[in-house]
């Protein structure tokens, strides 16, 4: 199977954990593209009746092309469930996500939900987190300043920029600098590390909020209960 293939089967597969009544977090990105899709074939073909919470403008429109009722986080109390896709899942169950540019209502999403689900296809799956450049999400003033200070820091910054070579500007008006970090020994202290930087709005470490991770690999798909 091709990489698109996977990522429709493991789509697919995590649709299956969505029933009536529940208020779901809908992920971004190409992974999760097609657990939207299939979210919305359901709610047109078997009239499943949920409510979607997304985490981008991007997932918004594709859910409203396909009719699924959407609320914003703040108009609920809690999600039930959040699905999303991974840029990385180290063998401990933290991951690294924003390689879309969504991971802050990614972020806001996840920290409000009763449990996630990430889909990836195997090659997401690391021993250590790192490979993958960390996103940082900043506030444009003084991002410059962090940008340096990163670089004295030895964590090799580079501005996320647009196919048109701008800076990219998130849905919420920020800046992004992905850090190439090769390998994260302790994610929970840079985790630490980088909240407590002024001007930081968010980073794409994910620390101990994922409870099932559903695999796309070659001999088929297969779900990981988060220790």
């Amino acid at each position: 199977m091709n990489q698109n293939e996977l990522k429709k089967l493991v789509g697919i597969e995590a649709a299956k954990y969505v029933t009536d009544g529940m208020i779901v977090g809908l992920g971004t990105g190409s992974t999760a593209a097609f657990m939207v899709k299939e979210v919305g074939r359901r709610v047109q073909e078997e009239g499943l009746q949920i409510t979607g919470v997304t985490t981008s403008n991007e997932t918004s429109a594709l859910a409203e092309s396909l009719g699924i009722p959407l609320k914003s986080i703040d108009e609920v109390d809690y999600v039930d469930l959040t699905i999303d896709g991974a840029d990385e899942i180290s063998a401990d169950f933290q991951g690294i996500k924003g390689g879309g540019a969504a991971l802050l209502f990614e972020k806001i999403v996840a920290t409000y939900s009763k449990a996630c689900i990430w889909i990836v296809d195997e090659s997401k799956l690391v021993d250590k987190l790192g490979a993958f450049p960390l996103p940082v999400e900043v506030v444009p003033y003084g991002s410059e300043q962090l940008f340096r200070l990163f670089e004295k820091k030895g964590y090799q910054p580079t501005r996320r920029l647009t196919a048109e070579g701008e800076i990219l500007l998130t849905d919420g008006g920020h800046h992004i600098i992905d850090l190439h970090l090769d390998v994260i020994e302790n994610p929970v202290k840079l985790a630490e590390e980088l909240t407590a930087l002024v001007g930081v709005v968010e980073h794409g470490l994910f620390i101990h909020m994922v409870s099932k991770v559903i695999v796309a690999a070659s001999d088929g798909v297969k779900t990981l209960e988060a220790r």
